[in-house]
């Protein structure tokens, strides 16, 4: 652990005060619209989208902007996730990325993979190249709750074949795999942790409960345990966001305290993934719930929930001195 890093640690625990909280932002994105093309952000609006409309996010969206949205709170670093950049590229974001002078941000990055497709292997191969690279995400092929059943295995899901064979590529190049799936998937995700033990899944945005009846959490929860259950799993609480709804303890609780009973303390780590769910809510309001949901806990709880986690995880040590970003 850095010296600033230490500091930030020992001023809060003196403290108490969230207000010194030192935060690494476990996910989040950066795009350049003017420089780099992201389909989805650029011409193929997504009408399945689950925020619905979200052109006011259809822009640039670069350190100086993370750091203004982020003023008053103490993040001292971050984990940049791919952002869907053109797939005929799939190496381009992580080496644009690299060279990104961000000033404490994006020191571990996340690439964007195909992990069916014949390029693969380069792909694993350049990722593992890259120092900051610490994890890969390709968002498995997914039904609808309604559609699923448990022998889904179509092409490019989890069970297939093709995809599994890449997927075995990625333990022993050294790179952990972000997994975004609908929670009614994490029994094949459960599958997928078993049978590669040495490759840790990082759940990404808590399974996406977006429903939030009695019923619906009941089942989720049940899911999140399923998975948790291996131990090579860690979850992100994060992208959590409702559609219509404000973005309160009361709606947020529920999903935070869930995810936490299932992995435990040791194995949660609290992200922000703007700029998306900036379309739900503002920076300062999803942290200060974060904050608000684990204010009953020890010191130490909190810190690795806020920041320690994610550091080990993804290997990232802050790099600036003492003081929030922004």
């Amino acid at each position: 652990m850095t010296a600033a890093s230490a500091e930030f640690r020992a001023r809060f625990l003196a403290s108490g005060d969230d207000a010194d909280l030192p935060i690494i932002d476990a996910h989040h994105h950066f795009f350049d619209l003017d420089r780099n093309y992201h389909p989805w952000l650029s011409d193929h609006r997504l009408s399945t989208f689950r925020y619905g409309d979200y052109s006011a996010i259809c822009r640039n969206f670069l350190p100086e902007d993370y750091r203004r949205a982020a003023k008053g709170h103490r993040v001292v670093g971050s984990v940049l996730m791919e952002g869907e950049w053109d797939p005929k590229d799939p190496i381009g974001e992580m080496r644009w990325a690299s060279g990104l002078e961000a000033d404490g941000l994006a020191g571990a990055l996340i690439g964007q993979i195909w992990l069916d497709r014949a390029d693969m292997a380069e792909v694993v191969a350049a990722c593992a190249a890259m120092p900051k690279v610490r994890s890969v995400r390709h968002k498995p092929a997914a039904t609808s709750r309604e559609a699923h059943d448990s022998h889904f295995a179509a092409p490019g899901s989890m069970r297939d074949p093709r995809w599994r064979d890449g997927y075995a590529r990625l333990g022993p190049a050294g790179l952990h795999f972000d997994l975004q799936t609908p929670w009614w998937h994490l029994a094949e995700a459960a599958e997928l942790a078993r049978d590669f033990p040495d490759t840790t899944i990082i759940l990404n945005h808590a399974g996406l409960p977006a429903d939030r009846s009695p019923e619906a959490l009941r089942a989720w929860q049940a899911a999140l345990e399923r998975l948790a259950a291996e131990p090579n799993t860690r979850a992100k609480i994060s992208g959590i966001g409702v559609p219509g709804q404000p973005w309160t303890l009361d709606l947020q609780r529920p999903v935070i305290d869930g995810v936490i009973s299932a992995f435990g303390i040791e194995r949660c780590a609290f992200a922000s993934n703007f700029p998306v769910d900036g379309l739900t809510a503002s920076f300062g309001t999803i942290f200060d719930v974060f904050k608000a949901a684990t204010r009953s806990r020890k010191p130490e709880e909190r810190l690795a929930l806020f920041h320690d986690n994610a550091a080990r995880w993804y290997g990232l040590e802050p790099a600036n001195g003492p003081g929030e970003l922004g």
